[in-house]
């Protein structure tokens, strides 16, 4: 293959899970503060849709410009290629790991479905050396937006939804209920709550208890037979991994001073009731950051947090793993392999129908 051309997955309208086309395409350029990454894995996320679909829930005058083709894709773990002249964090051969310019590439221009990819140098942080690439890439966004939700938000950028800054609040003794807690988001928040101290109250499909009850969550509560906005109360905060306009269903479920923190908090109008019940609504945009990856690294290497991957495809299978995004119930995270390896999870269309975590967590390496 010419040095000037990859393969990588494209699309050239938008649409359905059809649309995303295998297909050769032209080598993405180093320019100054960058690296260029040999991507290894890619990690598939919410995003990824919305946009494949036209970010078609988002109001006309919010949907941001496109230009056809583009390339899905913001999680990347891979191996440093080259630097910019101006780059001296980084060098070739390094193992990275990325969230690639987000939400600054919302319009497509992360370009993560690829061989390569390049990567703002401040957005990179060195992979944590005792998992794979492929459970790497399935971290950065959704751990980032746990991170920045419940530890560190790590930016001032405002908010237009809300005029007040989001601030996480303390977990330690506190009563934290999780929606969605089998979910990307989900799973990550729930081992956050419990690693500073706080008592879970996961909520999920019943045919996640397992999976979830294996990431530190105290009490569990199978939506399908349960309404959790029936079942518990006096609750500290409320992580919605699910959001949108049903979010509003879990105020009665806080005490006075606790907060609710919809992860997608489109659709929310329940402010007035909020204030009435002297409740904090609160949200926050996930954004880059490689300062925060590489503090989570140590936390990743550690064992502290583990990453489950549901299902794991070719780059050239992009297309099912979107249809497995579709099918939802996802344990954990969906995760492309572009090169593979040793370490790496992988699964066929075929066993991802079984709807279990095909690599449960990530193990550190030498270990059964």
């Amino acid at each position: 293959m010419s040095a000037q051309v990859m393969k990588a997955v494209r699309q050239h309208a938008f649409g359905g899970p059809e649309v995303l086309t295998y297909e050769d395409a032209p080598m993405p350029t180093l320019a100054a503060g960058e690296v260029l990454i040999r991507v290894h894995a890619v990690g598939l996320n919410p995003p990824d849709w919305y946009l494949r679909d036209g970010y078609r829930m988002l109001p006309p005058e919010w949907q941001p410009k496109v230009h056809f083709p583009l390339i899905l894709g913001t999680d990347v773990s891979g191996v440093v290629e080259a630097v910019a002249h101006d780059v001296a964090d980084f060098k070739p051969g390094d193992d990275v790991y990325s969230m690639v310019r987000f939400p600054d590439g919302l319009a497509g221009q992360s370009r993560g479905y690829a061989e390569y990819v390049t990567a703002p140098a401040s957005e990179v942080a060195l992979k944590p050396a005792r998992i794979d690439h492929a459970h790497a890439a399935a971290a950065p966004m959704s751990l980032l937006t746990a991170w920045q939700f419940l530890i560190e938000l790590g930016h001032d950028v405002q908010n237009p939804l809300q005029p007040h800054r989001h601030e996480p609040v303390p977990l330690e003794g506190r009563v934290v209920l999780i929606n969605g807690a089998g979910g990307g988001v989900g799973h990550f928040a729930v081992q956050l709550a419990k690693w500073k101290g706080a008592k879970v109250v996961a909520v999920a499909s019943g045919r996640q208890e397992q999976f979830v009850r294996s990431l530190g969550a105290d009490e569990f509560i199978d939506y399908t037979r349960t309404a959790p906005e029936e079942h518990v109360s006096d609750v500290d905060l409320v992580v919605d991994g699910v959001g949108g306009p049903t979010t509003g269903r879990f105020l009665k479920v806080l005490k006075r001073g606790g907060a609710l923190f919809p992860i997608f908090p489109l659709g929310f109008n329940g402010a007035d009731e909020a204030a009435k019940l002297g409740v904090m609504v609160s949200s926050t945009q996930v954004r880059s950051s490689g300062k925060q990856l590489a503090t989570l690294a140590g936390l990743l290497d550690a064992g502290v947090v583990r990453v489950a991957i549901d299902s794991a495809y070719k780059l050239q299978d992009a297309r099912a793993a979107h249809e497995r995004a579709a099918a939802g119930h996802i344990a954990g995270k969906l995760v492309l392999t572009v090169r593979q390896e040793s370490g790496d999870v992988f699964k066929t269309q075929a066993q991802a129908g079984d709807r279990r975590p095909a690599g449960y967590f990530n193990r550190p390496r030498g270990r059964a």
